[in-house]
C-alpha cells in the first residue's frame, strides 16, 4: 500500500535516495583496487585522491539525508557529484559497442537520480549552514 502523506513519500525518497549512495560509498572503501582501476581506465586524474573524496561524499552525505540534517544541501551536492560521475565515469561518448551502450545506460540512470535529488531539493526546507545546529533535523530549525 502507497502511504497518502506526502511526508511520508518524501522520508521514503529520501531514505531510498540515501541508500543509494551509502551503500556504494562504502563499496569503494571494501574494493578500492576494483574502483581505483576503473578510475583508472576511464583517466581520471589524482584517481586514489578522487577515490577517498568520492567515497566519504557518499557516506556522509548519505548519513546526513538519513538523519534529515541538510537535506536541500546535501542533495545539490549530489546532483553535482552526478554531474562529475557522469562526465568523467560514464563517457559512453569515448567507447563503442557494448561498452558504450552500458555507458549511456548508466548515464541515463544516473539522470533520473538527478531528477530525484532535484526533486527532493526542491521540496527540503532552506536552511542556513551553522556548525552549532549540525545536529539538529531540518524539521526542528
Amino acid at each position: 500500500m502507497i502511504p497518502q502523506n506526502p511526508n511520508a513519500l518524501l522520508t521514503s525518497g529520501r531514505l531510498l535516495l540515501a541508500l543509494y549512495f551509502l551503500l556504494p560509498g562504502l563499496m569503494k572503501f571494501a574494493q578500492f583496487e576494483m574502483h581505483l582501476g576503473l578510475m583508472n581506465r576511464h583517466g581520471v586524474a589524482a584517481p586514489e585522491l578522487m577515490l577517498v573524496i568520492a567515497g566519504l561524499a557518499n557516506v556522509l552525505g548519505a548519513l546526513l539525508l538519513i538523519f534529515n540534517r541538510h537535506v536541500r544541501l546535501v542533495a545539490l551536492g549530489f546532483v553535482a557529484y552526478i554531474i562529475l560521475v557522469n562526465l568523467m565515469l560514464h563517457d559512453f561518448w569515448n567507447f563503442e559497442g557494448i561498452e558504450a551502450r552500458h555507458e549511456l545506460q548508466n548515464f541515463i540512470k544516473n539522470l533520473g537520480i538527478l531528477a530525484g535529488l532535484l526533486a527532493l531539493a526542491g521540496a527540503s526546507a532552506k536552511r542556513t549552514l551553522r556548525l552549532s545546529d549540525i545536529h539538529k533535523s531540518d524539521a526542528s530549525v
